[in-house]
This record gives C-alpha cells, sequence and structure tokens, in this order.
C-alpha cells in the first residue's frame, strides 16, 4: 500500500471515529436543559461544518493523481486538527 493510501485509509478511520462521537454529543445534546440546547446545537452545526470541509479535503485528495496528494496533505492536516479542536471543546463543554 503506498504512503497515500494508508494516509487516505487513516482518514477514513478518523472521519467514522467523528461520527460516533458526534453521534453521542447529538443524543447528549437533547437530554440537557431546554435553555442549553440552542447552544449545544450551535456547536454541534459548526463542528459538523468543520467535518464537511475535512471530509471535502479528503474527497479532493483521493481526486489527486501522482504528487499532487503531497501538495494537499498540509491543508488536509489543517483541516483535520480543526475538526479535532473542536469536537474537543465540544466535548468538554457537554460534560
Amino acid at each position: 500500500m503506498s504512503t497515500r493510501d494508508e494516509f487516505v485509509k487513516k482518514l477514513h478511520v478518523k472521519l467514522e471515529e467523528w461520527n460516533a462521537d458526534i453521534d453521542k454529543l447529538s443524543a447528549k445534546a437533547s437530554e440537557v436543559k431546554v435553555e442549553l440546547r440552542q447552544d449545544y446545537a450551535e456547536q454541534l452545526e459548526a463542528l459538523k461544518a468543520k467535518q464537511a470541509v475535512a471530509r471535502q479535503k479528503l474527497e479532493e485528495l483521493q481526486k489527486s493523481g501522482g504528487s499532487a496528494w503531497e501538495d494537499l496533505k498540509a491543508g488536509i492536516e489543517l483541516a483535520w486538527a480543526a475538526v479535532g479542536e473542536a469536537l474537543d471543546s465540544v466535548k468538554s463543554r457537554f460534560k
């Protein structure tokens, strides 16, 4: 398996983990006090938007050819870091 394929596989696994985490957070959000639900819903929507950007970057990477994926890698890593940070932030506020 090439380095690019390994990188893509790793990103797919991380996306699935995030999907599971977001599902858990969504379930928790429905259990909070009514006055907090709007805030949690907004945080989850922002998180989902960042995840969508990361997913789009992954699709760009998968469509890239040759060495172009190396150029995309840095942008993808930044998008991934943003999602990870946002997820950590939302998790800490849900505690």
